[in-house]
C-alpha cells in the first residue's frame, strides 16, 4: 500500500509543461475544479481522522490522484482551494511564482508521513511531487541537501522570500510530528536549479563553529509547543530557546522552551545567529498539556503549527 502511494506521487514529477504565467480559468474548468474540491476535502479529512490505517492510506492515495486531476485544468494555479485549506496547507511566496501543497498522514500513534507538491505559476501544469524520505535520513539533518524525490517531509505553515549571492531563494517553515513523544519545526531552504526545486543551502551561520548549515531544525517535547517563524516587524527568524529536561512519561531527556528566544538576522544573503531576542525567561519550562491530549489534537487536524 505504501509503495502504491509512492508510485502515485512520483507521477507528480513528470508533469512538466510551458512557461506562460497562469491566467483566468474558464467557467467550465472552474465548475469542474469546484466539484473535485468537495471530494478532496473529504479525503483530506479521512487521512487524519479515519479510524482504520488502511482507509487513511487509501484516502491519501486518492487525494494525490484527485489533486492532479484538478490541477491539470489550464490556469489551475489561480484556483485557491479555500475549502481544502482546513486540512491541506497551501503556501505562496511573495512573488507568487509557485505554491506548495503539503499535508499530514496519521499512520499510527508512533508515525506520521507527509505528502505534497510544488506547482509552478504557469498556464499549463508544471508540478513537482514531494516524496517524504525523512524516516530514512541519517546524520546531521541540518547539513543535508535533498531533492523532491528525497524530501524532508513537513507540513508547511509559512514561507519567506529572500535573496543571496547565488540568487533568489525561499525559507519554508514546517512542522513534523517526528514520533509520539517528540516533534520538530524546520526552516527549510528552497531554491530552483535549472527549473527544478532543490532543498538545503549553506545560508545559516553556525554560531559555535562558524561553518554553515543548510536548514534549521529544532526538536522539542510533544507535551508542549515551540515556535519557529519569520518576524516581519523585526526582520528576523525567531524561535524558542530550548532546555533539555527529563520527560514526564519515561521518554528520556526531552527539550522544552524556557520562555526566552533566539534568532537569525540576515546580512549579505546569510543568516547570522542572535543569542537573545527577548530577555523574559521562566524558572521552569512550560508544559501546557499532556502528550495524549496533544496527540489527539493533531489527529483532528487542529495542531498549532505556528
Amino acid at each position: 500500500m505504501k509503495k502504491l502511494l509512492i508510485v502515485s506521487l512520483f507521477a507528480f514529477a513528470n508533469l512538466l509543461q510551458l512557461h506562460a504565467q497562469a491566467g483566468d480559468l474558464t467557467k467550465e474548468d472552474l465548475t469542474y475544479i469546484e466539484g473535485i474540491e468537495d471530494t478532496l476535502s473529504l479525503l483530506a479529512f479521512a487521512t487524519i481522522n479515519d479510524s482504520l490505517e488502511a482507509n487513511r492510506f487509501g484516502a491519501t492515495r486518492e487525494l494525490a490522484k484527485k489533486l492532479v486531476q484538478a490541477l491539470k485544468k489550464p490556469n489551475s494555479f489561480n484556483y485557491k482551494f479555500d475549502r481544502l485549506r482546513q486540512y491541506v496547507s497551501i503556501q505562496y511566496p511573495q512573488d507568487s511564482t509557485f505554491r506548495v501543497f503539503s499535508w499530514q498522514l496519521f499512520v499510527n500513534d508512533k508515525e506520521y508521513r507527509y505528502y505534497g507538491a510544488i506547482q509552478i505559476n504557469e498556464s499549463d501544469l508544471k508540478l513537482f511531487g514531494l516524496i517524504d524520505r525523512s524516516f530514512q535520513m541519517q546524520g546531521n539533518l541540518e547539513q543535508l541537501t535533498t531533492t523532491p524525490e528525497e524530501w524532508y517531509g513537513a507540513l508547511y505553515y509559512g514561507v519567506h522570500e529572500t535573496e543571496g549571492p547565488q540568487g533568489k531563494y525561499y525559507i519554508l517553515f514546517g512542522y513534523d510530528h517526528t514520533e509520539f513523544f517528540r516533534q520538530r519545526k524546520i526552516a527549510e531552504v528552497l531554491y530552483f536549479k535549472n527549473g527544478k526545486p532543490q532543498f538545503g543551502a549553506p545560508v545559516f551561520i553556525d554560531p559555535q563553529s562558524g561553518t554553515t548549515k543548510n536548514r534549521l531544525v529544532i526538536e522539542y517535547s510533544a507535551a508542549t509547543s515551540a515556535g519557529l517563524r519569520y518576524d516581519e516587524i523585526q526582520e528576523i527568524i525567531i524561535f524558542d530557546h530550548l532546555l533539555t529536561m527529563s520527560g514526564q512519561y519515561g521518554e528520556g531527556p526531552t527539550n522544552f522552551p524556557d520562555g526566552s528566544y533566539e534568532g537569525y538576522k540576515e546580512k549579505d544573503g546569510h543568516w547570522h545567529y542572535i543569542e537573545k531576542v527577548y530577555n523574559v525567561i521562566t524558572d521552569e519550562a512550560p508544559r501546557p498539556y499532556p502528550v495524549l491530549d496533544r496527540d489527539e489534537t493533531i489527529k483532528k487536524g487542529k495542531n498549532n503549527k505556528n
